[in-house]
């Protein structure tokens, strides 16, 4: 994988939870809790399991079901786990034949108005993996739903 990112292969989306940045950290990295959330209520997939070795050099594998009742799988490896501020993993999607391993950087900041999250993919360099990648912003309100419901 190339380590340099341009803009043009780079998705950011950013959004603020209200709770500790360690509850946010667990929600996003507890396999128990993260099949609970991300499951976009629209149909296009529904996540049904996550296998973690949360530290770095741990593997993980994300498996789920799209519309049609297909079966998916993301996989990947952390690449930094520092709870509860920075969470680094490569993503490795199968429904593209074309796809390379692209990198996911997700840094949690608690502050005043709870933890702000800012969620960096690079490594899209491809439309085709740029488009399939902009759901972004409806998994980090799944997130904020998840987290500020309990």
């Amino acid at each position: 994988m190339n380590p340099a990112s341009t803009a043009a292969d780079t998705i950011v989306q950013e959004i603020t939870i209200n709770a500790p940045a360690s509850r946010v950290f667990d929600a996003f990295t507890d396999p128990s809790e993260r099949v609970k959330w991300w499951n976009p209520g629209d149909g296009r997939f529904r996540t049904t399991h996550l296998e973690s070795d949360l530290r770095a050099g741990g593997k993980w594998a994300m498996r789920g079901t799209r519309q049609d009742g297909s079966p998916f799988t993301i996989t990947g490896e952390y690449r930094v786990v520092e709870r509860p501020a920075l969470l680094v993993f490569t993503w490795l999607p199968d429904w593209q034949g074309d796809t390379t391993e692209s990198l996911v950087r997700v840094e949690f900041t608690e502050g005043g108005a709870g933890t702000h999250v800012r969620l960096t993919h690079s490594g899209l360099t491809t439309e085709r993996s740029r488009t399939s990648h902009r759901g972004w912003p409806q998994i980090l309100t799944l997130l904020k739903e998840h987290v500020e419901a309990r």
